[in-house]
């Protein structure tokens, strides 16, 4: 009985010793912890955090809004392990953030809360770029240079963004400049080669153009590049052999003056040159009575937006009828910035015979070079215009009085003046009434030949200098004109309904065209080439009815 108590005892202990090792083997304990690679780090550089928990893990992460509130959150994995080393299990998840601080000084990574679990806290020191221990032989930083150290209002300022780096950079993401209070455009890029200190760095720089709104301070912030170091491995998911890195510039400040009071011109022209160019649509020495003649303006400025032109002087000469067309402005871009033109358009036509001239254009604007008011002057143009007045004969000159030989006979001159004056009323009655059934007669029995052909080949000269002068007001009138010329019998008053009645592709694209010059809220710019094609195509378009058609062509055109 003895032997069966003891062997009763043994089977208990070999029980309760096998449950021990049981749970020596499975160890499952719950803890979160965090590390950083290093706790001291420059406001342009990268630090990498991990988070491990170890127990149970069914999905979620912790909660990282208090990590964000001092630290961008540049990438993230998250990666479940399970392993047994020396009979002894182990199973985790585990994630880890590169971080970029957001500020300088001391900062901390927070606690971190999760199923219960919480880790301690992480001090980071942040310095300024290049004050790290190794922040003079850093790989890759970003440099801003201005070219200047004070503007004027809406004067052009060029800043300059470079990367810097002795290393492989890929998948570099550029944050874009935007200051507060100036309008910004991104201008030239440029990839070359410097040496600092003697060594070789790959530069890789964006210039902007800034035009401050208003004067005082204007701060131009830091930026944020992002960028991937080491070789990129087409065949790895991962690419474990690169790091992200952060890039940070500094902040700069400028000073922005005011207009200077001792400036006289009406529009304020801060730029680096300034120029008017004048020219001719033909030679100005062949102005004839009647015949469109177009004006080209064009204000160039260095340093200035197209918007910042101001409109130039209208062109009020007696004997010259003008029509402006919309005016148009164009920026060009490059390693110097901004260079704004506003071209402006003019058709001219004159009245009267004899000379003519244009008055001086003079602009005045601010020389940001010599911080000096200049004045830049189209000089006064002179013409000569020949032909014939359109007008009627020539007037009595006022307070010229009759001679008195000729008084005797006053009374004479105006009997038959009257008398004259009642047959030709008469005439006139009767060829009125001529014309009037004859008209009624010929809207029966259309003749594409009642008009003369040197009327039709005036028309059709005219149409084609009106597409050489290349306003789009002459162009659509010349079109009307020669349109009633060569098809008499059509009723539209207007080229809308010339173009419904006629049904000829090449008018209606014309038609088109010409409206959406004139008539649209923004005038859209004419194509003058393709204008001149469908002319051409116009021009050789045949009648759309003959003598022995009209009773099929009439209900077509006349619905």
């Amino acid at each position: 009985m003895i032997n069966s108590v003891f062997s009763q005892l043994g089977l208990y202990h070999l029980f309760f010793f096998l449950l021990l090792l049981g749970s020596s083997n499975l160890s499952f304990a719950s803890d979160l912890t965090a590390t950083v690679d290093r706790n001291k780090i420059g406001i342009d550089e990268t630090v990498n955090l991990r988070v491990r928990y170890s127990g149970d893990e069914n999905g979620g992460q912790p909660d990282l809004e208090q990590l964000e509130q001092d630290f961008d959150i540049l990438s993230r994995q998250q990666s479940n392990q399970y392993r047994v080393i020396n009979g002894r299990a182990e199973s985790f998840v585990e994630w880890t953030l590169t971080l970029a601080p957001k500020r300088e000084g001391k900062l901390f990574v927070p606690s971190f809360h999760y199923k219960g679990q919480v880790s301690d806290a992480i001090p980071v020191t942040v310095s300024e770029a290049g004050n790290t221990p190794d922040g003079t032989n850093r790989k890759a930083f970003l440099e801003i240079e201005l070219d200047k150290d004070k503007a004027y209002v809406q004067e052009q300022i060029l800043v300059k963004v470079r990367l810097y780096t002795t290393i492989g950079l890929h998948d570099i993401a550029t944050e874009p400049l935007q200051v507060a209070g100036a309008h910004v455009e991104k201008v030239d890029e440029q990839r070359y080669e410097r040496k600092l200190d003697g060594i070789s760095h790959a530069v890789y720089e964006l210039t902007y153009a800034v035009f401050p709104d208003s004067s005082g301070q204007l701060s131009i912030p830091a930026l944020t590049y992002v960028a991937i170091a080491g070789r990129r491995d087409p065949f790895s998911l991962f690419n474990r052999n690169s790091q992200r890195l952060r890039l940070r510039s500094q902040a700069k400040t400028i000073e922005v003056l005011p207009k200077p009071d001792s400036y006289s011109g009406i529009d304020w022209l801060p730029a680096a040159s300034l120029g008017i160019v004048q020219s001719w649509s033909q030679d100005p020495d062949t102005f004839t009575v009647g015949e469109p003649i177009t004006r080209i303006l064009t204000i160039r400025a260095e340093g200035l937006r197209a918007a910042q032109l101001p409109p130039l002087p209208k062109l009020d000469v007696e004997g010259l009828k003008t029509y402006p067309d919309q005016p148009q402005q164009e920026d060009q871009i490059g390693p110097n910035g901004v260079t704004g033109s506003r071209i402006e358009t003019t058709a001219i036509v004159a009245t009267q015979p004899g000379d003519y001239q244009l008055p001086a254009i003079t602009v005045t604007w601010w020389d940001t070079k010599s911080k000096k008011q200049r004045a830049t002057q189209l000089p006064a143009f002179r013409f000569n215009v020949s032909g014939t007045a359109a007008t009627s004969p020539q007037n009595q000159e006022p307070g010229q009085l009759p001679s008195p030989a000729s008084s005797t006979t006053s009374l004479e001159i105006q009997d038959y003046f009257w008398r004259n004056l009642a047959i030709a009323a008469i005439a006139s009655h009767l060829l009125w009434v001529i014309y009037f059934y004859r008209t009624r007669w010929n809207s029966y029995r259309p003749n594409s030949h009642q008009t003369p052909r040197n009327t039709a080949a005036q028309r059709e000269s005219a149409l084609r200098r009106a597409v050489d002068s290349g306003t789009p007001s002459y162009i659509q009138k010349a079109l009307l004109d020669w349109i009633h010329v060569r098809w008499p019998q059509l009723r539209g008053s207007n080229l809308t309904e010339s173009t419904q009645q006629l049904a000829f592709e090449e008018l209606e694209e014309l038609h088109g065209l010409l409206s959406a010059a004139i008539y649209q809220e923004q005038p859209r710019p004419l194509n003058q080439q393709k204008v001149k094609v469908l002319v051409e195509r116009l021009l050789e378009k045949q009648l759309p009815f003959s003598e022995s058609t009209e009773e099929e062509s009439l209900p077509k055109l006349f619905t």
